[in-house]
């Protein structure tokens, strides 16, 4: 038996299982690259003081739609929101706004800052919704392995303690993809734990499978077939601890943890239908 440390860096690892993880990457830049060169979109705004308090915003074709806040991954401590622009276009095409958020990446912040982080983006959009021409009252999150933590946090959120003008049901549904929602064998994963300085204390107000939703937003589910346990076991937290609002885990047993993204930004993958259905369903007007 490997020790905890050990097993858990290797559980955890997810390009260490995914060889071709450079070649991904670079088709990621590459297809964003296009998808900002045709999509209209408006770039870095911002929605905070620090400089990774930036977000880009990608409208649809129709006025006063919903709105798709997508949170990258990447350990807290890497990539960024313009890796992630090839997902956008599935979703401005099916009449909804997109929003990709960016915040400051560990060690620099803490993950408690880059929470808070992710709450001020999404108060920022609800306060500016009229400017951007979309619909408060409509907001879902979506979120990829660190970013369906910060995804899942959000849906934790107590949104009138953080401003009196939220409402209770700020975001309607969510999205998580791969995500880690108990962070305690974070904390023992060398590799990663060596920029987010995870203690014991950080546990339990930090891991959203521990806490209640804060109010029942619907949610899905997702993670690859050909990830680790680790991150099986994780969504599974996730499901028990909300079950009640839990709509469905999608099966995608080919997907790894990084292709599970190019799935969610395909027209037509089971993915991104359940997404749509979803949004649809959550934001459907009374």
């Amino acid at each position: 038996m490997k020790n905890k440390a050990e097993y858990y860096s290797q559980q955890y690892n997810a390009r260490a299982m995914i060889p071709d993880h450079p070649y991904i990457f670079t088709r990621w830049l590459k297809d964003s690259a296009q998808a900002r060169r045709t999509q209209a979109a408006l770039f870095d705004l911002a929605y905070g003081e620090a400089s990774g308090e930036r977000l880009d915003f990608f409208p649809t074709h129709r006025s006063d739609a919903p709105l798709l806040v997508f949170i990258h991954g990447g350990w807290w401590r890497s990539l960024d929101k313009s890796d992630f622009s090839f997902i956008a276009p599935a979703y401005t095409r099916a009449g909804f706004n997109v929003a990709l958020t960016n915040y400051t990446l560990a060690p620099e912040a803490s993950i408690a800052e880059i929470v808070l982080q992710q709450l001020r983006a999404l108060a920022w959009l609800y306060r500016n919704a009229e400017k951007y021409d979309f619909d408060p009252g409509r907001i879902v999150v979506a979120g990829h392995s660190a970013g369906a933590h910060l995804a899942a946090m959000t849906m934790a959120a107590v949104w009138p303690a953080f401003g009196a003008d939220l409402p209770a049901d700020l975001v309607k549904g969510g999205i998580l993809l791969s995500g880690v929602y108990d962070l305690e064998p974070v904390r023992h994963a060398d590799f990663v734990n060596i920029d987010l300085k995870l203690r014991e204390e950080d546990i339990a107000v930090l891991s959203p499978c521990r806490m209640p939703q804060s109010h029942p937003a619907p949610f899905v589910t997702a993670f690859g077939g050909l990830e680790s346990e680790e991150f099986r076991r994780q969504t599974g937290l996730m499901v028990d601890a909300w079950k009640a609002s839990h709509v469905a885990d999608i099966a995608l047993p080919e997907a790894n943890h990084l292709t599970i993204c190019d799935a969610f930004g395909t027209i037509g993958h089971p993915l991104h239908a359940a997404a749509v259905k979803l949004i649809q369903e959550v934001t459907a007007t009374p």
